[in-house]
């Protein structure tokens, strides 16, 4: 399979590694950072020689691929013209950004000028990664379809922080001042995790919920004594990172929960809870978050043209249509 690569951080480099190791073949690579464009992407990604690819300012170079990997920035809005510039070109598209995943949600509008213009150019175009697109979404589904009806779901996600890349760190203001770190959050200058809504969404659309109100919230949370993993250590009083939650209500009822705790000693896993006609517990022992990501990603890869043009949801690709049965 030929492929691209749209945006050439650390989800593009790791991208990159795994998908040479399964044979594919990288036919472009672009990135707006001029520190890195010209050099080849063997270099960047730690391989023993070249690979033959440099980093390109040009788009176009892209033109080529089955398959683009799309990995820059988190909102629908911002990436948009990106996607256009895609579209344009006839190539199919995944990308990491955490709004496409369901974008009916923040940005209707653009969301359906998304699918329209996908289909009028024949190129399929899906959001996706591990969180939201696979744990506290899909994998929910997933689990679900052995209850022949649906009552409540709970959906937890739990990482140590100090195992993750220092550029996810910053975003959920590990190290910082409390009231720094929830001034940042409300400000929107730190987006925390984006996608709490996205995967309550993502849930009901599979359930056939009509919700009738959604709240996403996540706030810092302190160290009460010092703390260290893998090398971080916050001193007590200081912000090790955060926890959040998103809810989904049928009428007054939780009918959804999904949660995330991600901070500096955090234990690693992830915990989903199904009640039904019966209920079902799993939990994991943690997943890597961009190794994780990258998968979902290359595993799509291969299968997303089977699917059709327009603008894809994960749901589209499951084969499960569940029944939720909620009483207000």
């Amino acid at each position: 399979m030929d492929i691209g690569i749209y945006g050439f951080g650390s989800i593009g480099r790791l991208l990159a590694k795994y998908a040479i190791e399964r044979g594919y073949n990288i036919v472009g690579v672009y990135d707006i950072d001029k520190s890195i464009i010209g050099k080849d992407i063997g270099e960047l990604i730690g391989l023993s020689g070249k690979y033959g690819v440099e980093v390109s300012s040009d788009p176009l170079d892209l033109v080529n691929s089955d398959v683009v990997y799309h990995a820059t920035s988190s909102y629908l809005d911002t990436v948009y013209p990106q996607l256009i510039e895609l579209i344009d070109m006839g190539v199919d598209v995944i990308s990491t950004c955490e709004t496409l995943a369901y974008p009916y949600y923040r940005y209707p509008v653009l969301a359906r000028k998304l699918d329209e213009y996908a289909r009028l150019q024949g190129v399929s175009i899906l959001g996706t990664g591990v969180n939201p697109g696979f744990v506290l979404d899909t994998l929910v589904i997933t689990l679900s379809a052995v209850l022949t009806s649906i009552k409540r779901i709970v959906a937890i996600r739990s990482l140590d922080a100090g195992k993750r890349r220092a550029s996810f760190r910053k975003k959920i203001g590990v190290g910082d001042r409390y009231e720094n770190v929830r001034e940042k959050l409300e400000k929107g200058v730190l987006t925390g995790h984006v996608g709490y809504a996205e995967s309550i969404y993502l849930i009901s659309e599979a359930l056939g919920i009509e919700l009738t109100n959604v709240i996403e919230k996540q706030e810092p949370v302190i160290a009460d004594d010092k703390v260290s993993s893998h090398g971080i250590v916050i001193d007590k009083g200081f912000v090790k990172g955060i926890i959040g939650y998103g809810l989904g209500y049928v009428g007054d009822r939780e009918v959804i929960r999904i949660e995330l705790h991600a901070y500096v000693g955090a234990e690693d896993y992830e915990e989903i809870i199904v009640e039904g006609d019966y209920s079902i517990k799993w939990r994991s022992t943690g997943i890597p978050g961009d190794q994780g990501t990258v998968a979902v990603l290359l595993n799509l890869g291969e299968r997303i043209g089977m699917y059709g043009p327009g603008l894809l949801l994960m749901t589209d690709l499951l084969p499960y249509r569940l029944f939720a049965k909620i009483t207000v």
